[in-house]
């Protein structure tokens, strides 16, 4: 567990120490229409193609018979770099 008097975080896979610039939640965290935009596809691409994706930070309301769902998706760089190098072999 992080504590304000140490500049490193403990990761919960590995022993050795990161810095917290290296963890999903200080990294650059893109929105749908920033990636939509930057590779050239619609937003409802980079919806589904990151929708179950882990580390994605996902929020907002489930759909009901009378209401449609809304989710906001916040994108961090490294979640979007490993799935464009997926997709990048597969093609």
């Amino acid at each position: 567990m992080p504590n304000g008097n140490s500049q490193y975080e403990m990761n919960d896979q590995s022993p050795t120490r990161i810095p917290p610039s290296r963890t999903p939640a200080f990294e650059k965290h893109f929105t749908v229409q920033e990636l939509a935009s930057l590779w050239n596809l619609s937003e409802m691409t980079i919806r589904r193609m990151f929708a179950g994706e882990p580390s994605v930070v996902s929020w907002g309301r489930n759909e009901t018979r009378s209401k449609r769902a809304y989710k906001t998706l916040r994108i961090p760089e490294s979640v979007a770099q490993r799935v464009y190098r997926r997709l990048k072999i597969a093609g």
